[in-house]
């Protein structure tokens, strides 16, 4: 923080005692006395804690966005995917490798090592997909034992390479946000999966994808990615009132006609469970009405943070009570300055 050291953005954010604002690790605002600092690993700690964002480096708006040597390094996976970055050349490159685990570890939920692994294996189950044999994808995606392969493909697709040529891929990218990064899945048929990547259940949700519906999970890219990054961007920009984005949400009968209730509570207003629970014809059900909600994978889309207690409190959302007032707060002050602007 002294050395204002862009390497550590999104790593931590610094809140000062005296002042009540919290800050970029590199913000030129004048260093506070160390005694006054403490440190948070999110913006909506900072925010829970009862600070503000600082005016000058605006944290918010620049939370955990990847560093420059991040994007150097993702930019060169890119250029040469078949390359094995070793801590040596990873020095060479400029990168500490005990930085690059942490921020990795942080934003993607796994070491930069064992992205590059899925990755690779990511590469292998399209080439499968597409006709490749499994020798083919084996040693294209750089192992030279078919058993190796095989057995890292199971463990990281829950799936045999025999048997993935008729699974569905679910593609997943990571997204940055004023709130934290999140983690997106898309299939074929439209975005299945939106949560921040810190949310304690995302382990338990993908591993029901995987198990429940047959999903191999895996990095890539497709247009519904494509599309929810741009959305999401405008949401949080206070431009996009709706989404447009084709969904797929698989889960019980009960479990989608709640879901469908959520999505249609507008913009800026909120409910309760037991108003789902009435309208759906269940009076006595907002408790499973609940349940169901917390079962929903689409955060921020289909709107879950819309839905409060009965006596207006800020109860049950999975990515936590600060994120949820933070969305409404959003969503109330976008909807106020359209009421001036109108006026």
């Amino acid at each position: 923080m002294l050395e204002r050291d862009t390497a550590y953005e999104g790593v931590f954010f610094t809140a000062v005692k005296t002042t009540g604002i919290f800050c970029r690790p590199s913000c030129t605002a004048r260093k506070p006395k160390p005694e006054n600092v403490e440190f948070f690993a999110h913006a909506d700690q900072c925010l829970s804690a009862g600070y503000r964002a600082c005016l000058r480096c605006k944290p918010l708006a620049a939370a955990d966005s990847a560093p420059d040597w991040v994007q150097r390094l993702l930019k060169a996976v890119d250029n040469d995917p078949e390359q094995r970055w070793t801590d040596a050349q990873l020095l060479a490159e400029g990168i500490e490798p005990l930085k690059l685990r942490r921020w990795f570890k942080q934003h993607f939920g796994m070491t930069f090592h064992a992205w590059l692994r899925t990755r690779r294996l990511g590469m292998a189950l399209r080439g499968i997909k597409q006709g490749d044999s499994i020798d083919s994808a084996a040693f294209d995606s750089g192992y030279e034992s078919l058993s190796g392969f095989r057995d890292a493909f199971q463990k990281s697709f829950h799936i045999t390479p025999g048997r993935a040529a008729n699974s569905e891929p679910l593609l997943f990218t990571r997204l940055t946000t004023p709130l934290g990064p999140m983690i997106a899945m898309a299939e074929r048929r439209g975005l299945v999966l939106l949560e921040f990547l810190d949310q304690s259940s995302l382990n338990r949700e993908v591993e029901a994808l995987q198990n429940r519906f047959g999903y191999a999970v895996a990095p890539g890219h497709n247009a519904h990615l494509q599309q929810i990054e741009e959305q999401l961007s405008e949401y949080f920009a206070g431009l996009r009132t709706e989404f447009s984005i084709a969904l797929h949400m698989p889960g019980s009968e009960f479990s989608r006609q709640v879901w469908a209730e959520l999505a249609k509570i507008p913009y800026g207003q909120t409910t309760t469970y037991g108003a789902i629970a009435t309208l759906l014809g269940k009076p006595g059900a907002s408790r499973a009405v609940g349940l169901a909600t917390g079962h929903n994978r689409l955060s921020i889309v289909v709107p879950c943070h819309r839905v409060i207690g009965a006596d207006g409190s800020l109860t049950g959302y999975a990515g936590g009570q600060p994120r949820k007032a933070f969305l409404l707060r959003l969503e109330n002050a976008a909807v106020q300055l359209t009421e001036q602007l109108a006026f």
